[in-house]
């Protein structure tokens, strides 16, 4: 069955609530130096529908919009480094082991700079890349990993699989 325009904004719609409502809820955890973003396990949804890129990137550019103390550069490098992400993680699609490592290096690579040269942080880039990528590594690789799995025993992606 081929997936309506109706179809793909409901699916990016929901994608994008779903990343601001488990962000904000998590606040104190999603944001700072050292941070556990849970949300971003769902960045491994662009393997099942495209519709995913725009949801991940509105999503987060909200998340962080709603943040407390949040600046203009990391609304916009953050929301940035999550659609790279997505991106990169539907580009390999196919190669579902390696779909959480685009999220984990556009945001490891990317947001330290932010934490250091925006908001002054006193650690060195470095190590905010190890800080941010651990973050990332839990939240993408394992928590997306368990999501990715319980997705494939469903049927909720069916007509928009890649595979199809």
């Amino acid at each position: 069955m081929k997936k309506t325009k109706t179809q793909f904004l409901t699916q990016a719609a929901m994608i994008a609530a779903f990343y601001v409502v488990i962000t904000v809820a998590l606040a104190p955890i999603s944001f700072g130096e050292i941070q556990f973003r849970v949300s971003e396990a769902l960045t491994i949804l662009p393997v099942f529908t495209p519709a995913a890129i725009p949801g991940l990137f509105l999503g987060c550019l909200i998340a962080n919009m709603l943040g407390k103390g949040i600046i203009l550069l990391d609304i916009v490098i953050g929301s940035f480094a999550t659609l790279i992400g997505a991106i990169g993680t539907y580009s390999i699609r196919k190669h579902k082991k390696l779909a959480p490592l685009p999220p984990i290096i556009a945001n490891a690579l990317l947001v330290p700079f932010v934490i250091k040269y925006g908001y002054g942080a006193p650690l060195p880039i470095p190590v905010l890349m190890v800080t941010v990528g651990i973050g990332e590594i839990l939240s993408c690789g394992v928590l997306g990993i368990i999501v990715m799995r319980a997705l494939e025993k469903t049927n909720i992606f069916s007509s928009t699989t890649s595979s199809k």
